[in-house]
């Protein structure tokens, strides 16, 4: 997990994607564009010399703007990396910019080099980000996207008294963490849970029990009886 940290202060768990899931998208991008370029050779066939113009620009349009057109979609992600739940974002979770994503994806012809991808690859294994030249560039990170991972659901838990009584602002704290909790991870959700465990009676315990009691002292507060 990398975290980042967004604009307005808010703290986001980002998991980088790796090699393999990477690769996995680029070929199946591949692969889409090979199709492409395969039906426009049938159409391109009887039209001459117009036709090997029409070729050349659209596959020039496929390696550089492919990517790009998809990236600054909503989903921020090509065809073959929506296959496999993946998205690129800002280093801080923010949506990719246009500009950075013209920068990592005209750098890379860098990370090609010297063979095969190989710069690409050295870098996305030798950090722990997974990042390739064109990303540290750019500023940008490819990770897995967190709304296709199911969480578990807030309004299931049963409403439980707080064990001590609770000023205003942490009363506050714990609404907030558990109108945040379907977008944590389970690991940091116990560990801001027990950060509030004396609220429902568990100081200085932890663990997905702890975090259930405290998510019920969060419906509790909000008049779920």
């Amino acid at each position: 997990m990398v975290a980042a940290e967004t604009p307005e202060g808010v703290l986001l768990e980002l998991r980088p994607a790796g090699v393999s899931a990477r690769l996995y998208a680029f070929l199946l991008d591949w692969m889409i564009r090979l199709v492409v370029l395969y039906a426009a050779t049938l159409m391109a066939a009887a039209m001459g010399g117009l036709g090997l113009a029409f070729l050349l620009i659209l596959f020039f349009a496929l390696e550089w703007f492919y990517p790009v057109v998809f990236e600054l979609s909503w989903a921020g992600a090509t065809p073959g990396k929506r296959a496999f739940g993946l998205k690129v974002v800002m280093d801080d979770g923010l949506p990719i910019t246009a500009a950075a994503s013209v920068v990592r994806n005209v750098l890379r012809v860098a990370d090609f080099l010297p063979l095969v991808y190989g710069f690409a690859i050295v870098s996305m294994l030798v950090r722990r980000d997974c990042k390739r030249l064109g990303d540290l560039a750019a500023g940008t990170i490819v990770v897995y996207d967190q709304r296709e991972e199911s969480r578990p659901p807030i309004d299931g838990v049963e409403p439980v008294a707080p064990a001590v009584l609770l000023a205003p602002e942490d009363q506050a704290a714990i609404v907030a963490l558990a109108a945040r909790a379907p977008r944590l991870t389970p690991e940091r959700l116990d560990e801001l849970a027990a950060l509030a465990a004396a609220a429902s009676g568990d100081a200085g315990r932890a663990g997905p029990a702890v975090t259930h009691r405290v998510l019920g002292v969060a419906q509790w507060l909000m008049g779920r009886r």
